[in-house]
Parts: structure tokens; sequence; C-alpha cells
């Protein structure tokens, strides 16, 4: 799960109960605490990306999903950051990547598309590499 807006936690832990993760992998930029008593059913691992953004995630996803030979990922992210997000973790695991989305508050979105146009170039220009 990556770090940000929408109800991503929920999502998340939806999937392991339901038996789709043995591991959920939780994103905590900013010190933000590892739901440590919302999982039952699944070995949860938390992490805080370094770099605190999206591109820290997916190489720490990467370097986890070497590390415990995982040959498919579900990633939860939030809608305006779905393209973003599969392109950034494409460059650092290179096996089977799902994304799952959920959406944002309403409010949010004017700011998370200006948000999400301008870390899209960054990504596409000056961060090509994982």
């Amino acid at each position: 799960m990556l770090g940000g807006p929408g109800d991503r936690l929920s999502r998340a832990v939806t999937l392991t109960e339901e038996g789709y993760a043995p591991v959920l992998v939780v994103s905590t930029p900013g010190g933000r605490g590892c739901p440590v008593g919302e999982v039952s059913r699944a070995k949860l691992i938390c992490f805080q990306p370094d770099p605190a953004t999206t591109q820290g995630e997916a190489q720490e996803a990467g370097r986890l999903a070497q590390q415990y030979g995982w040959k498919k990922v579900i990633f939860v992210v939030e809608r305006s950051q779905d393209t973003r997000a599969r392109l950034r973790i494409g460059r650092c695991y290179h096996e089977g990547i799902l994304v799952t989305v959920v959406n944002p508050p309403w409010r949010e979105w004017p700011y998370l598309i200006a948000y999400q146009w301008g870390a899209m170039v960054k990504a596409m220009v000056w961060q090509r590499s994982c």
C-alpha cells in the first residue's frame, strides 16, 4: 500500500483478509504509524520510504519483492496516482504488477491533478530510473 490520501488501508486490509495476499506491506511516509492492530490474517511489514515519495516506495517494493521472491504484487494506490505509480513501480519491479485504486475525497481532486501532472513530468524527464 502506497502512502497518501484515500482509504487505502481499508482496501489493503480487505485484500489480505480475503486471501489475496499473505503479506501486507504498508508505506508509512512522514512517520505515520504502522497499523499493527488492523491485520489478523497476514504478515505485516511497514516501512518509511527513502525518499518519502512514490519513487522511494517503488524502490522498497522492488527490494522486498526480491528479498521474499514475490512473483506478483498488488499495489493499492489513489486514483490520480495510478499511472505514475505503475510507471515508477515497473522500473523497480519486473514481475506481475496488479494495481487497485481508491478514490480520494472530491475536494482534493484539483490539487491532486495538478500535483500528479507535475510529478509525472518529473518521473518522465528527470528521474528515469528506479
